[in-house]
C-alpha cells in the first residue's frame, strides 16, 4: 500500500472533509486525545512503576485541545497530572475551548510550570502548521523542557518544528516520541524533524482513507508499495537481453574504482548485462578488476556514440570519478543525444552523478537543455554539495525551503527525476510527485556508498523500470542493503547485500519462501 505524507494544508483539508461528511471536529479531538493519552501511559511504563506525574503543556489552538483531552483521559485513569496552557482560556476558540470546559479546571500559566517534577511531559503547544518562529514564553518553556530529563512526547510533531518542511522554528522540543494523525507530515522524516520526533507513530482518529481521493496528496514515504508493481523479477522464459544492458564510464587509471562500485550495485539490482567503457590508459587496471562486468574502450564522446549505436545499452551512467570539466560536459551531451533509442522498456536512460554534474556548475539550465532535446528519461543523483554547485546560478531552486521544495523544483526545472541524497533522501519527478527515504541507515555515510546507488538506479533503469520508480526503488534498495549489513560496512559490501534484499522483497511481494518460483508479468505504470 502506498503511504501518503500529508502537508499541513492537505491535512486541513482532510480534517474539513471529514467534519463536513458529518463527523463533529470535538469527536476527531477527543480520539486524538485519547491516542495521545495511551502513549503518554506507554513512554511513562517505560520509565518504570510509579512514574505517574504527567505535565501536558497546552498551546492556544487545536494542538492545546488535544492535550486538553489527553489529561483529562489520564486524570480518570488515576494519574497525576498538571495542565498549563500558553495564553489565556479566555482566549481559546471552538473544539480547543470545549475540550479546555470539559478538563473541569482552569489550567496553569505555561510561563510559570516546573517542568522538573515531570516524570512525563505531553508538549500539546503547536503542532504541523506552525507558521512562525517560536518567542517569548513559548521559546522559554521550550529551553526548560530541553534542559530537563523527562521524556517528552510531541503531540503532532515537537513544537518548533515546521511540519511541512521539518525545519526548527526558532527552537524546537527534542521528543522522546510523536503522536500525529491519519497521515505523517513531510516534516517527520525531513531532517532535522526526523530527530526531534523521536519514535512517531500514527493514530486512527477516524478520517476515512477515501479522502485522500479528494486531498490527492503527491508525495509518498519511500517504502515498496509505492514502486514495487514496477519491480522487474525475473521470467521462466527470460533472458539477459530481456533484464537490460548497462553502460557505467570509468575515470583516468587513478580514477576507476567509483565505475566499478556503479556497475556493480548495476548488476547486482538485476540488470541482465553490464559493461565499463574505459579509456585506454585504465583498461588494464579495470581489466584486473572485472569479471561478470565486460569492458570496453571508450576514449571520448566519438567512441562513446559508436557504443551507443548498440541499441541494446539501454542504460548509461556517467559521473563516478569521470573528471570534471569539457571533456565530460561532451560525454554527456552525447550520451543524452542518444537517448530513447533503446532496446528495453521505454528505450535508453540515463543516470548523471558527481562529476557529470559538477560540469555543469552554475549552469543548469545547459543541462536542462540537454535533457529536453533527448527524448528520454534522465536521473540525477547528487548529493548537497553537488546540488549546490549545478544550481548556484539558480536562486529559486538554491533558497527552497525545504530539501523537498529544492529537489521539486529542481526536477521540474531540468525535466529530470532528482535524487537529492542524504539521511532523508528526497526523489522528486518533474510532475511534481516526490518519495522521502525513511529511517535511511548512517552506515551509509561512507566514500563510494553514492557511486552504487547511482549503478542501482542505472541497472533498474535497464530493465525498463520508470524513472521515478527506478528512482525511488534504488534508494530503498540502497538503504536496506546497508541495514542488513550494519556496522562495518564500506561502499563494496552494498552490492553484495543486494541479492537478500531482492530475496525478502520478492517474498514480500507474492508470499514467496524461495527465489525459485515462476513470478507474474510485471505491468509498467
Amino acid at each position: 500500500m502506498t503511504q501518503h505524507l500529508l502537508t499541513t494544508t492537505e491535512m486541513a483539508q482532510a480534517d474539513r472533509l471529514t467534519i463536513a461528511a458529518g463527523t463533529p471536529g470535538i469527536e476527531l479531538m477527543e480520539r486524538a486525545g485519547l491516542a495521545v493519552a495511551a502513549a503518554a501511559g506507554r513512554l511513562a511504563a517505560v520509565k518504570g512503576p510509579g512514574h505517574r506525574r504527567l505535565a501536558v503543556i497546552c498551546g492556544p489552538g487545536n494542538n492545546g485541545g488535544d492535550g486538553f483531552v489527553a489529561a483529562r483521559i489520564l486524570r480518570s485513569g488515576g494519574v497525576d497530572v498538571t495542565v498549563a496552557l500558553l495564553g489565556s482560556v479566555s482566549r481559546l476558540r471552538g473544539d480547543a475551548a470545549e475540550a479546555a470546559r470539559r478538563l473541569g479546571d482552569v489550567p496553569s500559566e505555561a510561563a510559570a510550570i516546573d517542568v522538573r517534577s515531570a516524570d512525563v511531559i505531553i508538549d500539546a503547544m503547536f503542532g504541523a502548521g506552525l507558521a512562525r518562529d517560536l518567542d517569548g514564553d513559548a521559546h522559554r518553556i521550550v529551553e526548560r523542557i530541553n534542559a530537563g530529563t523527562a521524556p517528552v512526547l510531541a503531540v503532532d510533531v515537537p513544537s518548533g518544528v515546521d511540519g511541512n518542511t521539518g525545519m526548527v522554528r526558532g527552537i524546537a522540543v527534542r521528543a522522546a516520541a510523536t503522536v500525529t494523525f491519519f497521515r505523517k507530515k513531510p516534516g517527520h522524516l525531513l531532517l532535522p524533524g526526523r530527530i526531534l520526533c523521536g519514535n512517531t507513530e500514527v493514530a486512527d482518529i477516524g478520517i476515512a482513507p477515501e479522502v485522500l481521493d479528494a486531498v490527492q496528496p503527491r508525495t509518498f514515504i519511500n517504502e515498496p508499495g509505492l514502486w514495487k508493481h514496477g519491480f522487474a523479477f525475473p521470467q521462466m522464459a527470460g533472458h539477459k537481453y530481456d533484464r537490460g544492458h548497462a553502460l557505467v564510464l570509468s575515470g583516468g587509471p587513478t580514477q576507476t574504482g567509483a565505475a566499478r562500485l556503479a556497475a556493480r550495485g548495476a548488476l547486482r539490482a538485476g540488470a541482465g548485462l553490464v559493461t565499463v567503457a574505459s579509456p585506454e590508459e585504465a583498461l588494464h587496471v579495470n581489466a584486473a578488476h572485472l569479471t561478470a562486468i565486460m569492458l570496453m574502450h571508450c576514449d571520448g564522446p566519438e567512441e562513446l556514440a559508436e557504443i551507443l549505436t548498440d541499441a541494446r545499452k539501454n542504460a548509461v551512467a556517467l559521473g563516478p570519478a569521470l573528471g570534471v570539466g569539457k571533456g565530460t560536459r561532451a560525454l554527456v551531451e552525447t550520451a543524452l543525444a542518444r537517448l530513447g533509442d533503446g532496446d528495453v522498456g521505454a528505450g535508453r536512460a540515463a543516470v548523471l552523478d558527481a562529476d557529470a554534474l559538477t560540469s555543469f556548475a552554475g549552469d543548469a539550465g545547459a543541462l536542462a537543455s540537454l535533457v529536453s532535446g533527448s527524448g528520454g528519461p534522465v536521473v540525477i543523483t547528487p548529493h548537497e554539495g553537488e546540488f549546490a554547485r549545478l544550481f548556484s546560478a539558480e536562486d529559486s531552486i538554491s533558497r527552497a525551503a525545504s530539501k523537498l521544495e529544492r529537489a521539486r523544483r529542481a526536477a521540474g526545472f531540468l525535466g529530470a527525476t532528482v535524487v537529492l541524497k542524504g539521511p532523508d533522501t528526497v526523489a522528486a519527478h518533474p510532475d511534481g510527485r516526490a518519495a522521502i527515504g525513511q529511517d535511511l541507515p548512517p552506515w551509509l555515510a561512507t566514500a563510494g556508498s553514492g557511486d552504487v546507488l547511482t549503478g542501482i538506479v542505472c541497472g533498474l533503469l535497464a530493465q525498463g523500470m520508470p524513472a521515478f520508480d527506478a528512482a525511488s526503488c534504488g534508494i530503498w534498495m540502497h538503504g536496506e542493503a546497508a541495514g542488513a549489513f550494519g556496522p562495518g560496512l564500506i561502499a563494496e559490501d552494498l552490492p553484495e547485500a543486494l541479492p537478500t534484499v531482492i530475496r525478502n522483497l520478492a517474498a514480500h511481494s507474492v508470499g514467496l519462501k524461495t527465489g525459485r518460483a515462476l513470478q507474474p508479468a510485471v505491468t509498467e505504470n
